[in-house]
């Protein structure tokens, strides 16, 4: 098996922490079989980049990715180093031309995809974590290994520790989460905060989780100021299974974060924030283990607030949410990755 894995993933405000972070998921597993990682970012938050350092990831910095043409001469110059290394992408704007590079370089390549987006891939394996892979029509120029469904699903190590946990589900959601990704460009969190304000329940306990690369800090510490309940705001956060353990009901965008409460049993309602995150939020609602409020823009405070009582008081549509959700992610999803990563070799 190569003992170099180099990885293509950036975290900024447009795009979010999303990519990244389940790259580190893989990374996280990849070390932990004594091999290196090597990450290629472009990457905004100083603490996400701590973070990296911290879990023994080589960290090559990227001020302007690609279409610009100094990403694909600072990527290649990394592959040059590293002629047996698998190469990972995760990335919406990694086109066909992109990956035909990497493999023209002579790497075997990984891309992680949940939308089956180009009209071509070049891919010796691609990897759809998503319930609705299946039934994406992806057109690889040359074979490629399916890696598709809840299987694949890629957890960080801090969720692991978690599996066969038993979560209790309340009479009423008294503690909720709120968790929109890691930039929230548009501050869908403040129409959430609202909505939540707009239930006159007092005895809510709220905690919303701002990311690090969050514009919006401000405005939403004013808004919280006038809440009935309590409402805390929690910026950068380590310690997500432990918050997702603490919670009721989550209230989260449409991405990466469905399968980690599914993980951590925890019923939650989605809002979608991006065309990419449409595709989850109405899988998730399929496969009962959420809600999906739709789209941020078509809905108001007032029936987000009024769909917010109704959840609140089902236990039974909560409980029913934790069972389904434990039955999709086993957590295994980066080993059985790396397994077929080493059946290509």
């Amino acid at each position: 098996m190569a003992e170099q894995l180099i990885i293509r993933a950036d975290a900024y405000t447009q795009i979010g922490t999303g990519h990244l972070m389940r790259c580190l998921a893989l990374s996280q597993n990849w070390i932990g079989k004594g091999r290196a990682v090597t990450m290629i970012t472009c990457c905004t938050s100083e603490s996400l980049r701590k973070r990296l350092l911290a879990e023994g990831i080589q960290v090559i910095m990227m001020e302007k990715p690609h279409p610009n043409p100094l990403d694909w001469e600072i990527t290649f110059q990394v592959l040059r180093k590293h002629s047996a290394a698998w190469v990972v992408l995760d990335g919406y704007n990694f086109d066909s031309e992109y990956q035909n590079r990497i493999k023209k370089a002579g790497h075997r390549l990984l891309v992680i995809d949940d939308t089956a987006h180009l009209d071509r891939y070049y891919a010796d394996i691609l990897l759809n974590q998503n319930l609705y892979a299946e039934k994406l029509r992806y057109f690889c120029e040359t074979p490629a290994r399916t890696l598709f469904g809840n299987q694949y699903v890629l957890l960080r190590s801090e969720f692991l520790v978690w599996r066969g946990w038993k979560r209790e589900i309340p009479d009423v959601a008294h503690k909720i989460l709120v968790t929109l990704g890691g930039s929230d460009p548009i501050n869908a969190t403040l129409k959430i905060i609202e909505a939540v304000k707009a239930t006159n329940i007092s005895d809510l306990v709220v905690k919303i989780i701002v990311g690090a690369s969050n514009p919006h800090i401000d405005k939403l510490q004013s808004s919280i100021q006038s809440a009935p309940c309590e409402m805390s705001i929690l910026y950068n956060v380590a310690n997500m299974p432990e918050l997702m353990s603490w919670a009721d009901l989550a209230i989260a965008a449409g991405g990466i974060t469905c399968w980690e409460m599914a993980f951590m049993k925890l019923p939650f309602a989605s809002v979608v924030l991006s065309n990419n995150q449409s595709l989850i939020s109405d899988a998730v609602e399929r496969a009962g283990i959420a809600v999906s409020f739709g789209w941020h823009n078509q809905i108001d405070r007032l029936s987000l607030a009024k769909r917010l009582v109704l959840i609140i008081r089902d236990k039974s549509g909560r409980a029913t949410m934790s069972t389904e959700g434990a039955k999709l992610v086993d957590g295994l999803g980066a080993d059985r990755t790396i397994s077929e990563m080493e059946v290509e070799e």
